[in-house]
């Protein structure tokens, strides 16, 4: 019996990094029967039939887990935004955050493209809110080094939307990276501009980076239920405010005396984060528990 962790998922083949090397794994056939699979980033235990085979037998205990990206023991999640081609909407980025503090994983913001546009709006807007927050540029190399300063010692995933440029970043962080995933692009005969698969590479110094396919917009299957009461407490520049409302009960919406929209009102919030709270308080109450699975 062999332990290790998934660093890719393929086409059903899982590649699992054990003590002895990279293990090629087909996953037993329980999993698709109990309604879960395996997960890059999982800890695992493999066994390895007479012709050298893998099969992974047992998923170990997660740390967490995301639906989208399809990752799971996470430590950071790094949000890669734009402002400009494509212009990042601030409301997926706090989705993700809530996501993510759901999880108890950190949001790491990184606002790339920064030789074509500084994207000062979304810094202002994430900096000010707590959250680490780096601009950078795949094409002149700025903040780099600052970016992986912040991923160092973690196990981290790359989200964001479809070309804001993760894969860019992460060809410069890890160079082989690009010729591995080129090869993945041949063989499945996709073009090489997008990441299909997820795969965990490594950095050096136990620091481990997920790309993982983008998307374009708000899905609501991708966000984990979460009941409606719990929602201000995952927006960390709401936390110096919540238990000083006039009411205990208070939704921060429209009841009066509520000292969230009171720090709003006195600048101390910026209103795209307000906005978000909104959007996802709505869904979170359209949301029917019951009805989530999880694995």
């Amino acid at each position: 019996m062999a332990e290790g962790r998934i660093i890719k998922a393929l086409s059903g083949f899982y590649y699992v990094d054990t003590a002895d090397g990279l293990l090629e794994c087909k996953a037993r056939g329980k999993f698709r029967l109990d309604g879960t699979s395996p997960l890059v980033g999982d800890l695992v235990q493999c066994s390895i039939d007479n012709s050298g085979k893998g099969r992974i037998d047992k998923v170990l205990p997660r740390k967490n887990w995301f639906i989208r990206p399809a990752v799971a023991n996470i430590d950071a999640l790094v949000f890669v935004a734009a402002c400009t081609n494509p212009v990042t909407d601030p409301f997926l980025i706090d989705r993700v955050s809530v996501i993510a503090e759901e999880s108890g994983c950190e949001t790491i913001v990184c606002i790339n493209k920064t030789d074509i546009h500084s994207g000062d709006s979304l810094y202002e807007i994430y900096s000010a809110a707590g959250f680490p927050t780096v601009r950078t540029s795949a094409a002149t190399g700025e903040g780099l080094d600052e970016l992986l300063q912040l991923l160092r010692g973690k196990v981290c995933a790359f989200t964001g939307n479809s070309g804001v440029g993760k894969s860019s970043i992460l060809n410069v962080l890890h160079p082989q990276a690009q010729a591995e995933t080129g090869a993945v692009s041949e063989k499945l005969g996709r073009g090489r501009h997008t990441t299909r698969a997820v795969a965990l590479y490594e950095l050096g110094h136990d620091t481990y980076l997920a790309d993982t396919p983008g998307y374009a917009s708000f899905e609501l299957e991708m966000m984990k239920a979460i009941p409606k009461e719990a929602l201000a407490a995952d927006f960390r520049d709401f936390t110096p405010y919540l238990g000083d409302c006039r009411f205990n009960d208070c939704a921060h919406l429209k009841e009066p005396g509520c000292a969230v929209r009171k720090a709003l009102e006195e600048g101390k919030l910026k209103p795209s984060r307000y906005r978000s709270y909104e959007r996802l308080y709505e869904l979170c109450a359209q949301q029917n528990f019951w009805e989530h699975k999880t694995t």
